[in-house]
């Protein structure tokens, strides 16, 4: 009898109007499902592929929005928001780099020493034209911009090597981050604390910043994934100097990126204590404009990215508990690497992340997807979003169509 009871109860829910529960997907061109939501929570757009039942409370009201970048309502009736900047890394001049900070530039894969795959300028065109991308990640081993010399001069046939790539990225008219892809490490010491000191690191940066002061679209990525800190106010200390070499040779306005300990994860942002130590970052001029937490998270069991499968959307676990952190010290972050295989399971989670990101883009500023690049089609790489082209014909990966193309 309760079996019985439990069915009944079961079809008359059903014969009533039925919705899609919190976070569910809601829409999109391919979608057949429910398309309105429980109480609370309404269809929010993300892009042409998803929409997701998000909460009331995180979509546009009268008071939050002039403080939002972008926001509409569909015809449909539907909030929509956007996050400004949305993108995807563009690998290569980091392969051969370990997370101990040791590079093998042997490996490294730049044009014209790869012909297997679309070069990466190429690609930027197809990102910004076609999938409306506005902001990518340029990763660069620390040891090849020196050519293996610590604290050295920028190599001139190696930065001439990586300006391409740079260059490149500006004529799209997207934003361009330059990424030390190094872990807080050179050859396994850790960046002010043992291993090279903070004048070494900032060396490199007041290069680099003099190179690209009068391009306003370039933005300075501090460090690429910093885990195993001892000190992490020592380590907000390497990042002050860092910002305070680069706005002294010149540049001055840019987004410069801050990222914190625990590979900069967003799930670990507060409770690890980077988002307290790198509040205290400043500016020249002691604000904080445009100095942005840089923050982290894949989709997969062990955050890693290297599962084809998905498991979580990270909504309730970090980008929530950040974007209420983030609110209370008005304060943005910006995701810089997530993502997952080419799987469902990854397109129900990493466009449930993104609409989330999406619908609180007071907080954060944009994401960037792990990759696109110099990944080989027969490398058969979990994480790829690499398009193939037939002519004049281009075709993204599931993950990209899905998820990040706007």
């Amino acid at each position: 009898m309760k079996y019985s009871f439990i069915l009944l109860n079961g079809l008359l829910f059903l014969g009533a109007s039925a919705q899609q529960a919190a976070w569910g997907q809601c829409g999109g061109e391919t979608w057949a499902g429910l398309t309105t939501c429980v109480s609370g929570y309404v269809c929010t757009y993300s892009n042409p592929y998803y929409s997701q039942c998000l909460p009331l409370s995180n979509t546009i009201s009268s008071s939050s929005i002039s403080t939002m970048t972008s926001s509409a309502v569909s015809s449909s009736g539907t909030s929509t928001t956007q996050t400004k900047y949305a993108g995807v890394n563009m690998a290569g001049f980091d392969f051969g780099m370990a997370t101990n900070g040791t590079e093998d530039l042997t490996q490294i894969l730049i044009p014209p020493k790869y012909v297997f795959t679309i070069l990466h300028n190429d690609q930027m065109t197809h990102f910004v034209n076609d999938d409306k991308m506005n902001i990518f990640r340029l990763p660069v081993a620390w040891q090849y911009l020196v050519n293996n010399v610590l604290g050295g001069t920028l190599n001139s046939g190696n930065f001439a090597n990586y300006d391409n790539l740079v260059q490149g990225c500006l004529g799209t008219g997207a934003l361009c981050i330059i990424d030390i892809h190094n872990y807080a490490r050179w050859n396994g010491g850790i960046v002010g604390q043992g291993g090279p000191t903070n004048a070494q690191l900032t060396n490199l940066w007041s290069q680099l910043a003099a190179k690209y002061a009068g391009e306003s679209h370039v933005v300075f990525g501090v460090m690429n994934e910093p885990h195993d800190i001892p000190s992490i106010s020592l380590w907000a200390a390497t990042v002050q100097a860092c910002v305070t070499a680069i706005r002294q040779a010149g540049a001055t306005s840019q987004i410069i990126l801050l990222p914190g300990n625990d590979w900069t994860s967003a799930a670990s942002f507060v409770s690890d204590g980077s988002l307290a130590a790198l509040q205290t970052v400043r500016n020249l001029d002691d604000t904080t404009t445009n100095l942005i937490f840089d923050v982290h998270k894949y989709c997969d069991v062990d955050n890693s990215g290297s599962h084809a499968e998905c498991v979580t959307n990270n909504i309730d676990t970090a980008f929530a508990p950040l974007a209420i952190s983030l609110r209370a010290i008005g304060r943005q972050a910006m995701l810089t690497e997530t993502g997952g295989g080419n799987t469902a399971s990854c397109v129900t989670f990493v466009c449930e992340e993104l609409a989330y990101l999406n619908s609180n883009a007071d907080v954060y500023l944009g994401y960037v997807g792990w990759s696109a690049g110099a990944f080989q089609p027969s490398w058969d790489y979990v994480d790829s979003l690499v398009p193939t082209e037939s002519g004049n014909t281009w075709t993204d990966t599931l993950l990209m169509s899905s998820c990040f193309k706007r």
